[in-house]
């Protein structure tokens, strides 16, 4: 009796993930052909990849009145215009027609992602998002990284310390915190597919004249605030989050290629953000230390 009601349960949820996978084909394929409404014209236009996650809901809220926005996501959910697979490169480079900017985020996130499902997904999308904005004539990409790139830096001192909130004897402002230009020491697969991500941008940066900025993004959660030690550096906060996109998407077209570090301005930070003020303007204006 016990086994065959397990077997009964188990069926059960075989059917109803069938029917979720045949729901979600059916939504890409129905959109697949169809053809997208113009961007508005007073104001510029922005596509956004990965737009139903964490940080795509953060900046559709804060970009929707300056920019007109084209949202897309593999899954269907309120506010996502485009239900797709990324990867498709002929109904992407549609997509991206007459757009000012592509903001990327479509990726599978955890740092634990398997290379499988980097080299087939993360990689293979960033490519496609690359080509297609190419070829859609779109002069900017800002792509997501990760600050698992320099992951391996987190093992050493005092960046082991602090991210354990072991401050004694350490004096936040003469960390040597980590720059962008520093040797990446990729924590991961996901974060090599993410080094990977970055050296693509450059090569259409350098190749085809695409300004392609990286940004190797901190902590953003749902709670927006500190969840544990090592929150307490890395978090970037919605606000700046958003003003950090913001900044990516009003320099100049000719900008060409940058990665930046994006996290707040936390006492405990570990990773420089002066590159990023220099370039392009970002201030970012949260502490962590707000929430202890």
């Amino acid at each position: 009796m016990i086994a065959f009601r397990m077997a009964g349960e188990q069926g059960i949820r075989f059917v109803r993930s069938s029917f979720v996978r045949a729901h979600h084909f059916a939504a890409r394929l129905s959109h697949r052909r169809r053809a997208f409404e113009p961007f508005d014209d007073s104001r510029p236009g922005i596509v956004i990849t990965g737009a139903a996650g964490v940080i795509g809901r953060v900046l559709r809220a804060d970009l929707a009145e300056s920019y007109s926005l084209r949202t897309i996501d593999q899954l269907p959910a309120s506010g996502i215009d485009l239900v797709a697979n990324v990867r498709e490169l002929e109904l992407m480079e549609r997509a991206f027609q007459g757009a000012s900017a592509v903001i990327e985020l479509a990726a599978s996130s955890s740092a634990g992602t398997s290379w499988e499902r980097v080299l087939e997904n993360n990689m293979a999308a960033t490519v496609t998002t690359l080509e297609a904005a190419r070829r859609a004539g779109v002069p900017r990409v800002v792509l997501a990284s990760s600050n698992h790139v320099t992951g391996m830096q987190e093992r050493d001192e005092p960046y082991a310390s602090v991210l354990a909130g072991r401050y004694d004897g350490l004096d936040p402002e003469l960390l040597p915190r980590i720059r962008a230009e520093w040797p990446v020491r990729p924590d991961g697969f996901y974060a090599v597919g993410k080094c990977a991500a970055e050296a693509a941008g450059r090569y259409y940066a350098e190749e085809h004249g695409l300004s392609v900025i990286c940004l190797r993004i901190g902590t953003v959660n749902r709670e927006d605030r500190p969840r544990n030690p090592r929150e307490f550096a890395t978090l970037l906060t919605y606000r700046d989050l958003a003003q950090l996109v913001r900044r990516c998407l009003e320099v100049p077209s000719d900008f060409g290629f940058a990665v930046f570090y994006g996290v707040s301005r936390n006492t405990w930070r570990i990773w420089d953000t002066e590159d990023a003020r220099a370039a392009i303007g970002y201030e970012a204006l949260d502490d962590a230390e707000s929430f202890r």
